[in-house]
């Protein structure tokens, strides 16, 4: 675990921050309501792939195979992909 080192000055920059009261909270709004277009720049995901050659789904795999990819580190996902065109390419 990795402990913060506090200085006196870090302390003394937020000494003049004081406890929330009742009336703070109930004044409070949620970040998203309070920043929206802030927040929405940090939700944003991976984006649209530049050439789309992939699809998102669902499979359900025995859990012996996916424990065996999931061995061989990150990146397994794209093995199982590699393997399943492997396979196609025999047949």
């Amino acid at each position: 675990m990795i402990k913060a080192k506090y200085t006196k000055s870090d302390l003394e920059a937020v000494s003049d921050n004081p406890e929330w009261t009742a009336e703070d909270f109930a004044n409070a709004v949620p970040f998203d309501q309070a920043f929206p277009e802030l927040a929405a720049k940090m939700r944003r995901g991976r984006g649209q792939q530049k050439a789309p050659t992939k699809v998102c789904t669902t499979i359900r795999l025995s859990r012996d195979v996916i424990d065996h990819f999931r061995a061989t580190g990150t990146g397994w996902q794209a093995r199982v992909d590699a393997a399943l065109k492997e396979w196609i390419g025999a047949r």
